[in-house]
């Protein structure tokens, strides 16, 4: 397909859940910037795919951890494109570690990831949309926005935090034509805690799947991809469970 006119800025988009969103939206004809935060080769491999829609593409390496970082991104992407129209905060730590363990910079470093990163890109991308009274944002929760994980709580306070970022923005966004929205995938393969988890672990996950199989980031793309379509446009301040229908 050709390039619709509209760009979309995708955060770890280098594998996994990422990569299927920039896919499925050069598909859909969006230009697509492709940020990553060490694996340039990755990031360059799905934009020559991307390509091959007849979009353009950006790679844009940086650790999304600083505002100072998010916005020479940001920037980049603007100067590039003029506008992004549609924002995927879906780059996250997941580290597990016990709380009492845990140092301050460790901390600090999950939240300044999964949540602050979303804060700093929104505010970068969100003035162009204004002008163009035109956008869509889509962050990224999954389990740890629903109920607490052992040994993840930061990610849950990020996730958290993502989820009430995403409402404030639904409701002050809204009336200028922009909708944000959540995704919150359940178990997808393959993930990275997917493929080291033990034989009883991921069974005790399927357990809780109705559906009795992981998902895939092509169907997690698919949410994403409806989101920031015409035919999504009265989604506004909703989550997105793409989880097969399990408690996640």
């Amino acid at each position: 397909m050709a390039a619709n006119g509209k760009t979309a800025f995708v955060t770890g988009a280098g594998r996994n859940i990422g990569r299927a969103c920039v896919l499925g939206l050069a598909e859909d004809g969006f230009n697509v910037v492709i940020n990553g935060s060490s694996d340039r080769a990755a990031c360059e491999s799905v934009a020559q795919e991307a390509a091959k829609f007849g979009v353009k593409t950006l790679v844009v390496m940086g650790d999304v951890g600083t505002s100072e970082e998010c916005n020479r991104i940001a920037g980049e992407a603007l100067k590039a494109f003029g506008t992004v129209d549609a924002l995927l905060n879906n780059a996250a730590l997941r580290p597990n570690k016990p709380f009492l363990e845990m140092s301050e910079a460790e901390w600090r470093r999950v939240i300044s990831v999964d949540l602050d990163a979303a804060v700093w890109l929104s505010r970068a991308c969100l003035p162009g949309m204004v002008k163009k009274g035109w956008g869509r944002i889509v962050n990224f929760a999954g389990m740890n926005a629903i109920h607490g994980h052992a040994g993840r709580t930061p990610v849950s306070v990020a996730k958290h935090g993502v989820w009430g970022l995403t409402k404030g923005l639904a409701m002050e966004f809204g009336p200028k034509g922009i909708t944000t929205n959540t995704i919150s995938p359940g178990p997808i393969a393959p993930d990275v805690a997917e493929k080291n988890a033990s034989a009883e672990a991921r069974a005790q996950t399927l357990a809780r799947v109705p559906l009795g199989r992981f998902g895939t980031p092509v169907e997690v793309a698919a949410a994403a991809r409806l989101l920031v379509s015409e035919a999504g446009a009265y989604i506004n301040g909703q989550m997105i469970q793409v989880n097969g229908g399990g408690a996640t």
